[in-house]
């Protein structure tokens, strides 16, 4: 940014609009208001109303080098370091997936399977590949009594989501494990959990290398997001896990690439053992949700 005159929040907000539209942000504006916000501790809603307020140096200094993040394509929730979700606030860092808002159903459809099972005296759910922690956290957050455990491959999302889950005070009803799978899940669990939930790396190689946005490409970690051929590689093995890992009645709830949910409902029908599958869209009606209901 220029150095003349005095920076206040609406020059700085409308300068970095400029700047950032210039440099291709398809949402500048947004960008800029996520941005400031972050800076000043002010709302998006607090910046409009404290528009003559000028930026300390040390601000300005920091937005600057926010700006610059940002201008290179750096996803927003990395640059400021937060995302909302649902109810609750994460912090986000580098090397770890970001939250994104078709999730928030994810959450829902486990919640149906955790109210199923309070209703007979309490529920357990297993989450497979927490990432920030954001599923598991809103579910425990969101069912007081319920106990989660949560598992990630990444020993940075294992850090990150032990620090999420601190800053929310579910240290007593959260446990996160860095496994794979539920390879490190105590096994006297196993067989007792309503939900096994999982958002795993589902896009198929070839869209992740030709028609994802370089802003995701470049930015998120591969191991969060690559599927395999065909986007199922991990499906298949929580395929696997669910009979060991659910008790009878139990939910499986995936979140998977739109145009392989038809061949994952396919091969849960092909084995023994579930009563229901059914796949749920997202907020923009696109298939998201795989939901599979084990035989009571």
């Amino acid at each position: 940014m220029p150095d003349q005159g005095t920076w206040t929040i609406k020059r700085v907000l409308d300068w970095t609009c400029g700047y950032l539209e210039r440099k291709g942000d398809e949402h500048p504006r947004l960008s800029a208001e996520w941005l400031l916000a972050a800076v000043t501790g002010l709302s998006r809603v607090e910046l409009y109303t404290n528009f003559d307020r000028p930026l300390q140096p040390g601000e300005l200094d920091e937005m600057h080098a926010a700006i610059e993040r940002r201008a290179a394509g750096e996803p927003l929730q990395y640059v400021t370091g937060e995302m909302p979700f649902r109810h609750i606030v994460l912090r986000c860092e580098r090397g770890v997936l970001i939250p994104r808002p078709e999730t928030e159903i994810l959450v829902d459809v486990a919640l149906e399977g955790v109210d199923r099972a309070a209703a007979e005296g309490g529920a357990r759910v297993l989450e497979v590949g927490t990432g920030t922690g954001c599923v598991a956290l809103s579910i425990a957050s969101e069912r007081p009594g319920t106990l989660v455990t949560a598992t990630d491959l990444s020993p940075r999302a294992v850090e990150l989501a032990n620090r999420n889950r601190d800053a929310l005070g579910l240290e007593d009803v959260v446990d996160v494990v860095e496994c794979d799978l539920a390879a490190g899940v105590d096994p006297e669990l196993m067989g007792s959990f309503a939900v096994l939930v999982s958002n795993p790396p589902y896009i198929p190689t070839r869209v992740l290398a030709e028609e994802v946005p370089a802003e995701v490409r470049d930015f998120e970690p591969e191991l969060a997001l690559d599927g395999g051929a065909d986007g199922l590689d991990v499906f298949r093995r929580l395929l696997d896990l669910a009979p060991v890992a659910l008790a009878p009645g139990g939910t499986l709830a995936v979140e998977l690439f739109e145009g392989a949910l038809d061949a994952a409902a396919d091969l849960v029908r092909a084995r023994d053992g579930w009563e229901t599958v059914e796949v749920r869209e997202d907020l923009t009606h696109r298939p998201r949700v795989l939901v599979a209901v084990r035989e009571g």
